[in-house]
């Protein structure tokens, strides 16, 4: 995992205009992704951000990478709080939602769809999801939104345009670190 990577696939995130951010790795098999993770926790810390596997096997690793104060507050929601309670998900303890989350990724037969609420998509556009996930749907970006179209689009073009932007940084030679840090300041 690099740290093109982490931009590539969690700019919003990093740059605190989304909750969370999801990706696999399809490289650095076996305990060397796990050994990544905890170099770039080493960073992202200091910022208020975390990366966690999810899910890990030969092939590949899904990565969770998330801002834990955007978490607590996008379940501060009660329809986020019934949605993960109804799942079994400690609400008031992110760390231990996080790893339920990962035993649902690797057990159940479908994907979890409340995944949505982790990466903070609107609690109900999830629940819409959950209950008719091909009906309803009013806009399609980073995810189908059934209540709010504008703010979809909106948020959206916002994310690829974070994503553009620290792209672009990342080319002009700064790091992953100088990007955050330039963010606090």
């Amino acid at each position: 995992m690099t740290e093109r990577m982490l931009v590539d696939y969690c700019s919003p995130t990093l740059a605190g205009i989304k909750t969370g951010s999801l990706f696999t790795v399809y490289e650095g098999i076996g305990t060397r992704i796990i050994h990544e993770i905890c170099e770039f926790n080493r960073i992202l810390y200091r910022f208020g951000i975390k990366a966690v596997c999810l899910r890990h096997s030969p092939r590949s690793t899904l990565v969770y990478v998330y801002r834990r104060n955007a978490l607590s507050r996008d379940w501060q929601s009660p329809l986020a709080q019934q949605m993960l309670r109804s799942r079994g998900y400690p609400c008031d303890n992110t760390e231990r939602s996080i790893a339920m989350l990962g035993k649902h990724v690797c057990s159940d037969e479908e994907f979890p769809h409340e995944i949505g609420l982790f990466l903070g998509y609107p609690p109900s556009d999830v629940q819409a999801f959950i209950d008719h996930p091909c009906s309803g749907v009013k806009c399609v970006g980073c995810w189908k939104s059934f209540t709010n179209p504008e703010e979809c689009k909106r948020l959206t073009d916002s994310y690829n345009k974070c994503t553009e932007t620290w792209r672009n940084k990342m080319s002009m030679g700064f790091s992953l670190e100088q990007l955050l840090v330039s963010l606090a300041a």
